[in-house]
């Protein structure tokens, strides 16, 4: 089936619920004007505490047009840099990853690791000239040559700063090594690096020094293949002198672009930790459960992960040591509870004020027990401003507050369609997510690279996408493709090493992280989702019929597998009404799922099969994928769902004084300059965006 490539016109093929005339409008001309507010568990908003002065702060500070601000980087300072006199110079590196799983925070970590976000310019400047003089020396034929005096990056009295500095320089400049002298960090050339880069390409020096720092369970690192048994030998006494407590290496014979020729070569990877005691992790545990704190972020205009990297930053923390529940909008202002691993609440408290400036505040810093779960949260508290609100024709009779009101009544009263979001699919772009996914279940991998590299409009990318896609050429792709690209950067280092066919393409979408690769099928099957619950209400309108799928009694169990949450409508339940609408539920594609015996259940087949995917299992082997499916209610309900419509002027000058919303508070503005205030709540994993379609009857 042929897919619109827009993710706005193909949500505006969708059916809906209510027939009511709806009304046009704009959101997020300002961040402030999408407001999302975390529910916990027991269904309390996340910032109550802070709740009135928050929103007081951020309103007054934040009223103008939305447009993307550049973002400063706050540093670490350090107390003193000595002068030096190596020349200026640049140098690109990037990280390099051969887990399958474990590089779930790979993307996170390029912030976090960005000497430009943790050195001040100075630093970061005088290391580089360090760096670049290093390099001279060791691609100079002077050998001889002594090495360069050590280099200090100053005195840092924090532990968590020095943390910080030690991991970003190891990763940016794998040939060189951080030692510390009480409190001041000193940088030289490591002699283990300038001994394997005689031994092998400085390219697979600093691939294998990256590998060795960033100390991933279960990953391996494999050497270019090298017949030279002798050679071989050098390298793996090389590995034993040095690391042989860290690695073992093992030599394997492969086959070499399946042509029959036999090649060698070595793999290393971790050894594994000795068992500890049963006492032992009892103690590591009771250490470890004072070394969790929860907190509240509020954000504008970030993405979570992007806040992720920042305060791993400042806190000498990896970004896999914070949890949370869900991911926020960007375009917003968000508030949600984290979990922070290895910090405790005072030194969370010191560094609060310094992420001000980079539009975020923490709130409610308190020990906790445990991470939390992704899921783990009732909903989403939003309140949301519609601006220029009014009639869909201008020559319409009827008033905007009764098109209003009667709108929001009637999705007060008959829910929405639970559609998943133009976001889920990525808004306004020429090939979208679900396109990849397909080509990833088809397992045309060469296909899915291609999509993956295809410019945008206006794509700041466009030149050294476009110039991938006419070469081919991976590396010279790689020295185009700016740092903070790291999916893309992750895709053609794989691509350069093992090629552009169909088994280089399996290993460039195995670089990167799992979660990565999966979102791209998840995006697939969510888009077959809202294909399906459009084609259900075509069909059978709001009546549940034989066949229809609902959540039968044991779906809450633990124990409970995927076919046995659901039960099947009989035809007797269809005759005496015994199910309503709100109460049917719809698969996602994957291998454990029932499909509905009826008509739905025939398109879900005839679909997939014009895709190609007839006898796709939903699993892909070569990326180690396994998609299980689920199901989603096909209706979904705003609560406690509350509106106000005013001037546009009237919005701006209550701002700084926010009442909360009522409908008793609804004036009679005229039509032009109309404001819509809104409130309400969502169950998790419903969309705001797709209720306001619903109320306005239109793209908002």
């Amino acid at each position: 089936m042929g897919e619109n490539t827009n993710g706005t016109a193909c949500m505006s093929s969708l059916s809906s619920i209510s027939d009511h005339c709806g009304f046009h409008g704009s959101i997020k001309q300002s961040t402030s004007d999408f407001v999302v507010i975390e529910m916990n568990m027991n269904g309390q908003l996340v910032n109550v505490d802070n709740l009135n002065e928050v929103l007081c702060h951020q309103i007054s500070e934040h009223t103008e047009p939305y447009h993307q601000k550049p973002n400063k980087k706050p540093k670490i300072s350090a107390v003193v840099v000595k002068d030096t006199d190596y020349s200026c110079g640049k140098v690109v590196l990037d990280n390099h990853n051969t887990d399958l799983d474990t590089f779930q925070t790979a993307v996170l970590c390029e912030e976090a690791q960005d000497l430009d976000f943790i050195l001040e310019s100075s630093v970061n400047e005088a290391l580089a000239q360090f760096a670049m003089s290093i390099r001279k020396c060791s691609h100079s034929e002077l050998r001889e040559k002594p090495n360069p005096t050590p280099l200090s990056l100053g005195m840092y009295p924090d532990k968590d700063q020095r943390a910080s500095v030690h991991r970003a320089v190891r990763q940016k400049y794998p040939f060189l090594m951080t030692v510390t002298n009480q409190c001041e960090i000193l940088v030289k050339e490591d002699s283990h690096y300038k001994e394997l880069s005689q031994l092998v390409s400085d390219e697979e020096s600093e691939d294998f020094f990256r590998f060795l720092d960033a100390k991933a369970p279960n990953s391996t690192f494999t050497f270019q293949h090298d017949d030279n048994k002798e050679h071989r030998k050098a390298v793996h006494h090389f590995l034993s002198k040095h690391f042989g407590k860290l690695v073992e290496t093992k030599s394997f014979v492969v086959d070499n672009s399946g042509g029959g020729q036999q090649n060698a070569a070595i793999t290393v990877r971790f050894r594994e930790k000795k068992q500890r005691s049963k006492k032992r992790d009892a103690i590591d545990a009771q250490d470890e459960d004072v070394l969790y704190t929860a907190f509240t972020l509020q954000k504008e205009n970030l993405e979570t992960l992007e806040a992720i990297s920042y305060l791993a930053s400042a806190l000498g923390v990896l970004p896999s040591d914070f949890s949370y529940a869900g991911i926020k909008d960007k375009r917003a202002v968000t508030y949600q509870t984290m979990v922070v691993k290895k910090v405790s609440p005072e030194r969370l408290k010191e560094v609060a004020p310094a992420f001000r400036k980079k539009a975020m505040n923490l709130y409610n810093m308190r020990p906790a027990d445990q991470p939390i779960r992704l899921g783990q949260l009732r909903g989403n508290h939003f309140d949301i401003r519609v601006r220029n609100v009014k009639k869909h024709s201008a020559d319409s009779s009827a008033d905007l507050k009764d098109l209003v009101h009667e709108a929001l009544e009637n999705v007060k009263t008959k829910g929405f369609v639970n559609y998943y979001g133009p976001q889920r699919f990525g808004v306004g772009q020429k090939v979208q997510a679900d396109q990849i996914g397909l080509a990833l279940l088809k397992e045309e991998m060469v296909t899915a690279v291609k999509l993956f590299f295809t410019p945008e409009v206006d794509d700041p990318l466009d030149r050294a996408k476009r110039h991938f896609l006419q070469t081919e050429d991976a590396k010279e792709t790689l020295a185009m493709m700016p740092e903070y690209k790291v999916r893309e950067r992750m895709v053609l280092r794989a691509l350069n090493r093992f090629g552009m066919g169909q088994e280089g393409c399996t290993r460039g979408w195995l670089s990167i992280p799992h979660s990565m690769r999966v979102f791209y099928i998840h995006a697939y099957c969510s888009r077959k989702w809202n294909e399906a619950a459009s084609y259900r209400l075509q069909t059978y309108g709001q009546r549940v019929v034989k066949g229809d799928l609902v959540f039968s009694k044991d779906a809450n169990e633990k124990n409970s597998t995927l076919s046995s949450q659901v039960h099947m409508v009989t035809a007797n339940e269809e005759e005496e009404s015994i199910y309503t609408l709100n109460q049917v539920v719809l698969p996602m594609p994957g291998n454990s799922i029932t499909y509905p015996d009826n008509k739905v259940g025939y398109w879900y087949k005839e679909t997939l099969a014009k895709d190609g995917l007839q006898a796709c299992k939903f699993r892909v082997h070569p990326l180690k994928l396994n998609i299980p499916g689920c199901y989603r209610l096909m209706l979904a309900y705003p609560k406690n769902l509350t509106y106000k419509l005013q001037h546009d002027s009237e919005v701006v000058m209550s701002e700084e004084t926010p009442e909360k919303i009522t409908n008793e508070q609804n004036e009679n503005p005229t039509a032009s300059a109309s404001c819509l205030s809104l409130s309400f709540n969502l169950n998790s994993s419903c969309y705001a965006t797709v209720c306001l379609r619903e109320i306005m009857k239109c793209d908002p």
